[in-house]
């Protein structure tokens, strides 16, 4: 189920529409079922969503603070947060080899012309959270080795 809305400038809203007719020319019945029932029950669903990304947020933060190679400017709302390495691993190399190693899935500053960044999704369930970050750090103490021996090797 995937269902949204855009705002913007009347033109704009005209010329989206005729993208949209292209590739959804309608939505099912069962798309505008379920957000129909979210729309009645958005006060639920908002504290849910609220209360799971706060409590992910401080998570996410108390690990930034204690990894060594990882800054930020912590996101003061959403779901997602750019995260600056200190290595010297292109994103998407780094993307990559944490997702082939550890089986964890960020998306590279690269895709966003933002080298040397990484963007975290945190809106997921916090035992997964946790644990992801665990492999995180287990990769990153692997590459922060690895750079030191580079480095006493020059």
């Amino acid at each position: 189920l995937r269902v949204g809305w855009v705002a913007g400038p009347r033109d704009l809203l005209e010329r989206i529409m005729i993208h949209r007719d292209y590739n959804t020319i309608s939505v099912g019945r069962i798309d505008e079922y379920f957000s129909a029932l979210a729309l009645e029950n958005r006060g639920k669903i908002l504290e849910r969503a609220h209360r799971i990304t706060r409590e992910n947020l401080a998570i996410l933060s108390d690990w930034v603070e204690g990894e060594p190679l990882i800054s930020w400017v912590r996101p003061k709302s959403g779901t997602t947060a750019l995260v600056k390495y200190d290595l010297p691993l292109p994103s998407r190399d780094f993307c990559t080899r944490l997702l082939e190693e550890e089986g964890v899935l960020f998306t590279p500053g690269s895709a966003m012309d933002m080298e040397g960044w990484l963007r975290i999704g945190y809106a997921n369930p916090t035992a997964d959270l946790r644990a992801g970050l665990e492999r995180v750090s287990a990769f990153l103490a692997r590459q922060g080795v690895n750079s030191a021996e580079t480095v006493d090797q020059l």
